[in-house]
């Protein structure tokens, strides 16, 4: 044995991800993304290959609870993190409360960019809960501040307004031009 691989496994690793709650084990080149990993390999097609530069959101993922464009993540970087894609939003038969509210405000068209727009929305309700600021919100009052412990946030949860959610989800493009509708879906669910 001279120590060399067989052909095509010589730039393979072995990951583990857990994507929507389960395990898996994969054998990955090692330039694969996350997306090709998600879609090749899990039969996971809900993210979408849009752009391929992450410009475009259509492949956003939740990783570690938090938003992120699948095609600009390798898997390997991905090792041993909590996974979650359109398909593991849903409880069983019910859809997420953001799933059902772009199925009843009509927030999509052809529907290519739906699964990423959706993706992008959890992050962004979590975002905007936990006090995390965008470009257009606006600073905190200084009586907010002291309340708060002089920490400079405000300390509370980011009221989303329409341009609010617009800028957060400046990330996600649709070519169909449902912004509205989408906007209206997220602030539907919007605490």
């Amino acid at each position: 044995m001279d120590g060399t691989a067989p052909p095509g496994e010589e730039f393979a690793s072995v990951v583990s991800l857990q994507v929507n709650g389960t395990t898996h084990t994969l054998t990955v080149d090692h330039r694969t993304t996350l997306l090709d990993a998600l879609r090749e390999h899990l039969g996971l097609t809900g993210a979408k290959k849009g752009c391929d530069h992450g410009q475009c959101g259509a492949c956003t993922v939740l990783v570690g609870g938090r938003r992120a464009n699948s095609c600009l993540l390798l898997a390997v970087a991905c090792e041993g993190e909590s996974v979650t894609t359109v398909e593991g939003l849903a409880d069983g038969d019910r859809l997420h409360p953001l799933q059902e509210a772009f199925v009843a405000r009509d927030a999509l068209q052809c529907g290519y960019c739906t699964p990423g727009q959706i993706c992008s929305a959890v992050g962004l309700l979590d975002e905007a809960a936990h006090g995390h600021p965008s470009h257009v919100t606006p600073p905190p009052r200084a009586e907010d501040d002291e309340a708060h412990g002089g920490t400079g946030t405000g300390g509370g949860p980011v009221p989303l307004t329409p341009p609010e959610i617009r800028e957060r989800m400046s990330g996600n493009i649709c070519r169909c031009g449902a912004y509205p509708n989408i906007v209206d879906a997220i602030a539907e669910v919007a605490p």
